[in-house]
């Protein structure tokens, strides 16, 4: 209910007097739990504790620094990778050249999960949705001609970040810049990479170690470097409400300090070279209030180590607009959604911004997307005025309220999660991944109801969609020239040398004395590469495998009753009438692409339907996703496709299905696939292709027809 207050009593009257009705039926709940009044006064900050604060003084409320951008504008950034080292060399210079401030690299998904381009697990991944690296005279082109002592180096690396970085520390040695003279941000997140993103290797417990012996050795040698950038972006994008984002992340922030204070070190050592990093959506000013209660409750954290530098108290983060706001219908539209959550993002105080291009639901950028992009955000910057004024939302009735809500429900998710026993046991009994599971699941049945309006893909759709230039990367060409690079490598390189680094590396995994990055260091300037120096690690540590779990009854709950829903749960009880079973599906990932969010969400809705689910796991070949299929006796194989491997790896899914006698299997597929390529798969054997913005109930039925279709030409 709305505060009835005597300073709004007047404005009800005529409020009810206008809806005829009690304008308590205004109150829109956000996904998040959190009501939305249509009016907001002073009466709602009576409770507020942190108004008159100031920015640059604790709790950092208004932003980390006093003067914020009237000082110094954000830094602008463009998180890319093209294919190759060079091509995205080239990108990054460009870039540089056109007004951005500092170089964000996007590694391939073969690179993310510690392989070398030559292994047969990664032939449809090597140079797709990034770079690929495999040694240090890779990162040594990527970087040619970017003076490492003067521009800041982002790179996402989680799985593999002990040889990237390594090969990074190298690289700029060998251009003549001391390790301490680098500036930029690792990554380094493995707790969220569990819950979400999926390009791990090892188990979580040495993956944590892994954490902790970066923070050190930077804390130690590089002054200038952010040891760990904790994400809450990809939760975010895999479904999490913005409360669940800002609970988990600043909770794995908690986790990584302890871990650091176990390695020996002081607070103040490491605590100020900690980052944060967030997804801005299309929740405006829900948004500028999250990262105003991030810096509230990080503050509150942080108190309990007790560090004596004000600096260890601050939240400083970089932002990055939302990929999965981005629609494949009416393409343009994004610009727009892009340059409101930039807006967002800065009247939010963030330190740093990415935003994405308009065309990234579809394929990677071009240059032509990636330039509108960036002039978003210096039109931001140079025209709109927003840079003037420290923290202009500060008194607002609404966001104050905002954010002490988002604080507030954040804060008792965070103590849930301590009362587990912090974030790494909250992950390994999956509490944060099924909450997520469950929130995207409940968003994707409000998308396909249209309860959610998302203009262009469920209301106001164009009759004609817009078809663009996409770029199109040639993954067989990209990886034959890193496979002759890596020959170069290893045929120029000392193997005795390359062995007694690996081996010196090896103990000290084992041993739990000295720091496994100094020793990668080593291997890395020996030449070792980046699947060897994973190899030496896998063997002492492991490879993590996840079990795949599909939430239930979350997509029924929406649907139940609605006519369509419940036509399409009758027609699947005649057909498991005429078939003698239910009609099964395997759910495939092929590939290293480990963004599962859509094929969990088509795993429970197809499951609620009452199609008996096959989960399968992450990372399979098409050899491993078509034995799986024929033990299971599927009838379909949806497989899920994210990350541009589709054309490669697909159609050696139903060539290993013809193989061993299985073309009764159909396999259909779904995601980030370009309109210009679903003629090539159909061409391949695939049965239907579902795009970006596909309702789940359209897919249940145009599967079900195949189903029909099939049965009736037996």
């Amino acid at each position: 209910m709305m505060s009835s207050g005597p300073e709004n009593a007047d404005w009800r009257r005529l409020a009810e007097r206008e809806l005829k009705a009690s304008p308590d039926t205004l109150i829109w709940d956000t996904p998040e739990g959190i009501p939305v009044k249509p009016l907001y006064t002073a009466e709602d900050l009576k409770a507020i504790g942190h108004l008159d604060t100031l920015p640059g003084i604790q709790p950092f409320v208004r932003g980390p620094r006093a003067t914020m951008y009237a000082g110094r504008p954000w830094t602008i950034r463009q998180y890319a990778g093209f294919s190759t080292a060079e091509a995205s060399n080239a990108f990054y210079r460009k870039g540089l050249a056109a007004g951005q401030q500092g170089v964000s690299v996007a590694f391939d998904l073969a690179t993310h999960r510690g392989y070398d381009s030559d292994h047969p697990r990664v032939e449809g991944d090597v140079g797709k949705a990034g770079v690929a690296i495999d040694s240090v005279e890779d990162m040594k082109i990527l970087f040619d001609g970017i003076p490492l002592d003067k521009v800041s180096v982002s790179m996402t690396m989680n799985g593999a970040v002990i040889p990237i970085l390594a090969s990074f520390i190298v690289a700029g040695e060998e251009q003549g810049v001391p390790r301490a003279q680098l500036s930029g941000t690792i990554q380094n997140d493995i707790l969220k990479e569990f819950m979400v993103r999926n390009t791990y290797i090892y188990p979580p417990e040495p993956s944590m170690r892994i954490v902790a012996d970066i923070i050190e050795f930077t804390a130690r040698k590089m002054p200038k470097f952010n040891s760990i950038s904790i994400s809450g972006y990809h939760m975010q994008e895999a479904g999490a409400t913005l409360v669940q984002e800002l609970a988990f992340t600043l909770a794995d922030g908690r986790e990584y300090v302890r871990a650091a204070l176990k390695k020996g070190l002081d607070v103040d050592d490491f605590a100020g070279r900690l980052s944060f990093f967030f997804a801005i959506g299309m929740n405006f000013f829900m948004e500028a209030a999250k990262l105003r209660a991030a810096r509230l409750l990080w503050t509150r954290i942080m108190e309990e180590f007790q560090p004596k530098k004000a600096s260890s108290l601050m939240l400083r983060t970089h932002c990055q607009t939302s990929g999965v706001s981005l629609q494949e219908q009416d393409p343009y539209n994004n610009i727009v959604r892009t340059a409101f959550e930039a807006m967002s993002a800065v009247l939010g105080g963030t330190q740093s911004l990415h935003t994405n291009s308009f065309d990234e639901a579809i394929a990677l950028p071009t240059e032509f997307s990636s330039r509108i992009a960036r002039n978003t955000q210096l039109i931001l910057q140079h025209e709109t005025g927003v840079t003037k004024v420290v923290d202009p939302l500060a008194g607002s009735y609404y966001v104050e309220s905002l954010t002490k809500e988002l604080a507030d429900a954040a804060w008792t998710l965070i103590e849930e999660v301590e009362a587990m026993g912090g974030m790494t046991k909250a992950v390994h009994e999956g509490l944060p991944k099924r909450m997520i599971e469950e929130a995207a699941t409940r968003r994707q049945a409000a998308i396909d109801r249209a309860d959610e309006v998302i203009v262009g893909v469920n209301r106001y759709r164009l009759e004609e969609e817009a078809q663009l230039d996409i770029l199109d990367i040639d993954n067989q060409a990209v990886r034959a020239a890193q496979i002759a690079r890596i020959e170069m490598v290893r045929r120029q390189r000392d193997p005795a040398r390359v062995a007694e680094a690996l081996s010196a590396l090896g103990k000290v995994a084992r041993s739990h004395e000295g720091n496994i990055l100094a020793g990668a260091v080593e291997a890395a300037r020996a030449r070792a590469t980046v699947g060897e120096i994973s190899d030496v690690l896998r063997k002492v540590f492991g490879d993590h495998a996840a079990a795949p779990k599909v939430v239930r009854k979350v997509y029924d709950a929406a649907y139940r009753g609605e006519p369509e829903y419940e036509m399409l749960v009758k027609r699947l009880e005649a057909l498991r009438a005429a078939l003698g079973e239910a009609p099964r599906i395997l759910v495939a990932k092929l590939g290293q692409d480990g963004h599962d969010r859509g094929a969990k969400v088509i795993a429970s809705a197809f499951g609620d339907i009452g199609f008996d689910v096959i989960a399968g796991p992450l990372f399979q070949t098409p050899q491993e996703a078509a034995d799986m299929a024929i033990i299971t006796k599927v009838h379909v194989i949806g497989a899920s496709s994210l990350a541009a491997g589709h054309k490669t790896l697909l159609p050696q899914l139903v060539q290993a299905l013809k193989a061993k006698g299985a073309e009764h299997i159909l396999v259909v597929c779904g995601g980030v696939v370009p309109r210009q390529d679903y003629q090539f798969l159909m061409d391949n054997g695939i049965s239907a292709v579902f795009g970006p913005g596909t309702a789940v109930l359209d897919a249940a039925r145009a599967v079900f027809d195949l189903l029909e279709g099939r049965r009736r030409n037996q």
